[in-house]
């Protein structure tokens, strides 16, 4: 077919001003690949956006198109690309620049210069087609549905906290948070050997979801902090500081705590002396490097269910609807949007 150069997508203009506009595509240099988009699943980010016009530090400052979990099939290629047309493939959204010293050295999510479909100024994945360099495109096996492949950039979120977090065979784990990224991290958790992983929530529909995914124990923390000790791993998905100051005191000595869901700015009450006196560690993840494939290979096998989270869908007109569905419905879990389906 011959390629676009322009697409129907959702625009964000301002707080609770999304338009759907057709959008220039850039022509496709050498190394470039022209994907038809199939899903793009919704991201808390992307609801902060659309709620307040900013995500944390990031502001919206011109008009820009969400998104940045997808998957879908590739229509055409640069001229430096081996990979067909109708290959099915996930989207890494964040690769980094690929020349300064902190992407040769491997990790890229940490790239200065780096972009993101979807953030600001970053036009995003909330359209019938995108143009990405080829190694954001990672192709999906049959296995795995387009649908749920949209899922797979969560996922990769999950493997590197569980990386972070150095989990190992026999551990007790504690994951905080049983939002989509604290299920997805409480399964790829038990992948990774730990032989007890504990979840907590405030929200019970999210915690049976969790257990039904493999979580061994939850916890409704509505009334107070968990009554644990002796846990090895804390991964906190919350983004509530109570729940990682609570969680911290759960550690055994030289534990390690890896914070997932995105931190405000500054918190207060870091129990600093609490950490010195038992050598605990407190360290960050922030999206990932190199984890897609671990991705892809867990969700293919089986060790991860993706399908199990997605609990909504989208066309493109309703893609509105879908950033306001988690906040109207709170049992949802992931919902996605499916650019090329008019009745999804």
């Amino acid at each position: 077919m011959l390629a676009p150069d322009s697409t129907r997508a959702a625009v964000l203009h301002g707080p609770d001003d999304l338009r759907i506009e057709d959008r220039p595509l850039r022509p496709l240099g050498p190394d470039d690949v022209l994907v038809a988009v199939d899903a793009v699943g919704v991201c808390g980010s992307d609801m902060h956006y659309f709620a307040h016009g900013r995500n944390g530090q990031n502001v919206l400052r011109q008009p820009t198109v969400l998104g940045h979990e997808a998957s879908g099939t590739v229509v055409a290629t640069g001229s430096g690309v081996r990979l067909d047309a109708g290959t099915r493939v996930a989207v890494e959204p964040a690769v980094g620049c690929g020349d300064c010293e902190t992407c040769r050295s491997g990790r890229y999510n940490l790239c200065p210069t780096g972009t993101c479909f979807g953030s600001p100024p970053t036009d995003g994945t909330f359209a019938e087609y995108l143009v990405a360099t080829r190694r954001a495109v990672h192709p999906l096996p049959d296995t795995i549905p387009l649908e749920t492949g949209a899922l797979i950039e969560p996922l990769a979120v999950a493997v590197w906290a569980v990386r972070r977090a150095g989990v190992a065979f026999g551990d007790r784990v504690l994951v905080t948070g049983a939002g989509p990224i604290g299920i997805l991290v409480a399964q790829v958790a038990r992948a990774a050997g730990a032989t007890e992983v504990i979840v907590t929530d405030v929200n019970d529909a999210r915690l049976d979801r969790a257990r039904a995914l493999g979580a061994t124990d939850v916890l409704n923390t509505a009334d107070g902090a968990p009554e644990l000790t002796g846990i090895d791993r804390l991964l906190e998905c919350s983004a509530h500081p109570a729940a990682l100051w609570q969680g911290l005191r759960t550690l055994r000595p030289a534990g390690r705590a890896i914070v997932v869901g995105q931190a405000a700015p500054e918190v207060d009450g870091l129990p600093l002396a609490h950490l010195q006196r038992w050598e605990i560690e407190l360290s960050t993840a922030f999206r990932y490097a190199h984890a897609f494939p671990t991705a892809v290979a867990l969700a293919a096998d089986g060790r991860v269910d993706l399908g199990s989270v997605l609990t909504g869908r989208f066309t493109l007109d309703e893609a509105a609807d879908a950033l306001r569905a988690p906040v109207k419905d709170p049992t949802h879990l992931k919902v996605v949007v499916r650019p090329g389906d008019s009745s999804a």
